[in-house]
C-alpha cells in the first residue's frame, strides 16, 4: 500500500531539498482530483505556503486541517484551536487540536487525497505525528490516499529515550517509540502502517514524496521555527532533554525569548542566571510567572549530542527543597516520559546509568523494527 517516489540524485553536498519542494514529482497525479491539506505555518515551498502553490497550480483544495498551534502556527501549547477560514485563499480551516483530533467521515466527504505536510522535530511528545496517526486512521477507514510530503528531522541522527508503555499512551505519545524517535514523518508513517498500528489493524493507502540531498547525520536546520516556543535549532536540539519539566515544578523559559534553552525555578539553589517568565504571546500564563527563577542557560551549549541529558533533571530534582511538590503534575509527567518508571526512579535516586540500562532491552527491540522502514540512510 505503501510506495516512494524520488529522483535518482544522491548528492550530499546540497542543501537538502524538502518533498513539497519537489513539485514535478506530485503535482500531475493531483490534477482533477479534490484534495484536503493538514498544514500548518511550516509548510511552505521557499517563501510561498504549500496552499499557496497549489492553488497557482490549479489543484483544486477543499478543506484545511490545522494541527496544535493551528494554520498559521500562533496559538499557545495545549491552547484551543478553532475552526475558521484563511482569509487570503478563503479556504475553510478545520481544526484537528481539541475535541476533534481525528477528521470525520463528514470532513473527508468529497475527498480524493490527503495531503500532510508539516514539519516535525523527531520526539515522540511532539503532538504534529499524533495528528499524523490519527488523519492516517481516518484514511484507512475512509479508503482516502494520504499523500505525505517528508521534511527532514532536525533530530535525526540518534535515538534514545524509555519506549512507551501503551497504559500511558495520549495525545503526547501514542505509539510505542521511544522519546527521541530517529524517523521523518514518512518513515515513522511507514511503521504505524508496517506495525499494526491503527486502530483495527487498518491500513492506510500511504504515499511518500522523500527528501533529496538528506540522510540521517545531516545537520538540519528548519527555516521556519515550527511552533512558538521553538523558536531556534538550539531549542530544538534541547527539547528531548528538558520537555520532561513540563511536569514539574521546572519553567523552560516559556514567556522568556529563550524558549526551551533555560531552565529554571524561584529555588536559589538551581543555580545563578536568572529570568522571569512574563505572559506573551504564544506563552499565555507561563508557568512561574512573574517569578524570578533560578537556574541554568542552555542557550550557548553544544545540544547536537546522540542522547537525551538526564542530569539536568537529577540535579533539579536533588536541589529541590520540597521534593514532594517537584513532579507539579505526576501523570503529565509520565505521559511525556511514557510510563511512570522515570519518575518512581528519580524519586528512589536511581542513577542516570542505571535509568538508561532499564531502556536497553525496548530500545534495542525498536531499533530492529526502525531499520525496516528507514527512507533514507
Amino acid at each position: 500500500m505503501a510506495s516512494a517516489c524520488a529522483s535518482n540524485q544522491t548528492e550530499t553536498s546540497k542543501n537538502p531539498k524538502t518533498g513539497a519542494e519537489q513539485t514535478n514529482l506530485y503535482v500531475s497525479d493531483l490534477k482533477g482530483k479534490t484534495v484536503a491539506l493538514v498544514v500548518n505555518h511550516t509548510s511552505t515551498i521557499g517563501s510561498t505556503h504549500l496552499a499557496d502553490s497549489l492553488v497557482a497550480l490549479g489543484i483544486k483544495i477543499k478543506t484545511i486541517f490545522a494541527p496544535e498551534h493551528g494554520f498559521r502556527g500562533t496559538a499557545d501549547a495545549g491552547e484551543h484551536v478553532t475552526n475558521g477560514i484563511d482569509k487570503k485563499t478563503g479556504l475553510p480551516i478545520v481544526s484537528l487540536y481539541g475535541s476533534n483530533k481525528k477528521p470525520s467521515a463528514a470532513q473527508l466527504e468529497g475527498i480524493d487525497v490527503v495531503i500532510f505536510d508539516i514539519q516535525d522535530v523527531g520526539t515522540r511528545f511532539y503532538t504534529y505525528t499524533s495528528t499524523m496517526h490519527y488523519v492516517m486512521e481516518a484514511c484507512a477507514e475512509q479508503g482516502k490516499q494520504l499523500l505525505i510530503l517528508d521534511r527532514p528531522n532536525p533530530n535525526g541522527h540518534y535515538v534514545d529515550g524509555e519506549v512507551l508503555n501503551k497504559n500511558f499512551a495520549s495525545f503526547v505519545g501514542l505509539n510505542t517509540i521511544p522519546v527521541v524517535h530517529g524517523c521523518t514523518v514518512g518513515e515513522l508513517a511507514q511503521m504505524i502502517n508496517g506495525e499494526g498500528w491503527l486502530a483495527g489493524n487498518e491500513k492506510c493507502d500511504l504515499k511518500i514524496i522523500k527528501c533529496l540531498n538528506y540522510k540521517h547525520s545531516t545537520a538540519y536546520t528548519p527555516p521556519i521555527a515550527p511552533s512558538p516556543n521553538l523558536p531556534n535549532l538550539q531549542s530544538m536540539l534541547l527539547y528531548p532533554s528538558i520537555c520532561f519539566f513540563e511536569g514539574t515544578v521546572v519553567s523552560v523559559g516559556r514567556g522568556t525569548d529563550k524558549q526551551f534553552q533555560v531552565i529554571g525555578s524561584p529555588n536559589p539553589k538551581n543555580g545563578s542566571f536568572t529570568f522571569t517568565p512574563i505572559d506573551k504571546p504564544g506563552a499565555n500564563n507561563p508557568p512561574q510567572e512573574g517569578k524570578l527563577c533560578y537556574g541554568l542557560d542552555l542557550s550557548t551549549v553544544n545540544a547536537r549530542t546522540n542522547e537525551i541529558n538526564l542530569k539536568y533533571l537529577l540535579d533539579f530534582y536533588q536541589k529541590s527543597e520540597d521534593k514532594t511538590k517537584f513532579f507539579s503534575s505526576p501523570s503529565f509527567f509520565d505521559k511525556l516520559a511514557g510510563s511512570d518508571s522515570l519518575r518512581k526512579q528519580i524519586i528512589a535516586g536511581v542513577s542516570e546509568k542505571q535509568i538508561r540500562a532499564s531502556w536497553k532491552k525496548n530500545l534495542d527491540q525498536y531499533k530492529d523494527t526502525r531499520k525496516k522502514y528507514l527512507l533514507y540512510d
